[in-house]
């Protein structure tokens, strides 16, 4: 159960993030719950563990880390679409 918990929790992290850059994450659902891992990851190596603990996340670090991580991947997208 505390599998499913953190899927639910990284994909609302991942969808958090695309919502407050108003920017789709890739994938739909998988993206959002990559985005939600990796950008807790990301965020807690960056700015340590602090904040609430959601679904094994600390929940803050997470959220900007994924803000982050779908900032740079729509960069990176939005950049290989003009070149190709």
């Amino acid at each position: 159960m505390g599998f499913i918990w953190a899927l639910i929790i990284g994909g609302i992290i991942g969808w958090l993030a695309g919502l407050i850059l108003g920017r789709d994450v890739p994938g739909g659902v998988i993206g959002n719950i990559i985005a939600g891992f990796i950008g807790a990851w990301l965020g807690s190596f960056i700015l340590g563990n602090w904040g609430p603990v959601i679904g094994g996340f600390h929940f803050i670090p997470a959220l900007i880390g994924a803000v982050a991580l779908v900032f740079i991947v729509s960069i990176v997208l939005r950049s290989v679409r003009r070149s190709a």
